[in-house]
Parts: structure tokens; C-alpha cells; sequence
């Protein structure tokens, strides 16, 4: 066996033990500080009037307080599901509470929007 065919096949089994660790989807939010953040560090909301896996906060409410959006192929994983908003986008939702950030916090960290009215409450795993 030649050295290409050999690094041809060390190649391919390398390929083919790394692509079902690629192929796991990472969580839409994770843990810091106490607090569910999403990808860019953004603290991560619940909204009190959401029932039944159903995002009651839409037009005017959404510009608010952004839906944290889920592509519309996404599949549940865990306790993350996908659910379908009143336009028909995908939504994401963790143990069957719908998921926003907050327009008014402007870096990593901020958690404005905890307490507002006494409706929207940093999620929490």
C-alpha cells in the first residue's frame, strides 16, 4: 500500500469518527452567571402570559421583546422545542416556555428586562 493510499484512508477514518460529533446540533441557549443567555451572551426571558407552548407576545410585544427564532427545519432536543408563532416563523421553547431577549439590554450581561411588569422573568434551566 502506498503512503497516499494509507493517508487516504487514515483521512477517512478521521472523516468518518468526527462527522457524528458535527452532526449534534449545540442548544439554542446556554448557562452563565446563573442565567440562560443565547449565542451572543444576551440574558434570555420568559413571558408569564405564554400557556400551552404558545407565544403570546407578537406584533408590537415581539419588537420588544424578540422571539428567540428557531430555523423552520429545527427538531426538539432535550427539553428544546420548536413552536410555530401566529406569522408562521419558528420559535424557540424550553420546557414548553417560548423564549425572547430584550431590545433594552444592550451587552452580554444586562437583564433588563427581568421583572418587567411583573410578566417577563430571566429563564432558568
Amino acid at each position: 500500500m502506498t503512503l497516499y493510499a494509507q493517508s487516504f484512508k487514515a483521512l477517512m477514518l478521521a472523516a468518518t469518527l468526527a462527522l457524528p460529533t458535527l452532526a449534534l446540533a449545540a442548544e439554542p441557549a446556554m448557562m452563565k452567571d446563573g442565567m440562560m443567555v443565547d449565542s451572543k451572551g444576551m440574558t434570555v426571558y420568559t413571558f408569564d402570559k405564554d400557556t400551552g407552548g404558545k407565544s403570546m407576545c407578537n406584533a408590537d410585544c415581539a419588537k420588544t421583546w424578540p422571539p428567540m427564532m428557531a430555523p423552520k427545519d429545527a427538531k426538539p432536543m432535550g427539553e428544546w422545542t420548536p413552536i410555530k408563532r401566529d406569522d408562521g416563523m419558528m420559535q424557540w421553547a424550553y420546557d414548553g416556555k417560548p423564549l425572547y431577549t430584550y431590545k433594552m439590554d444592550m451587552k452580554p450581561g444586562d437583564k433588563n428586562g427581568d421583572g418587567f411588569k411583573d410578566m417577563w422573568h430571566m429563564a432558568k434551566h
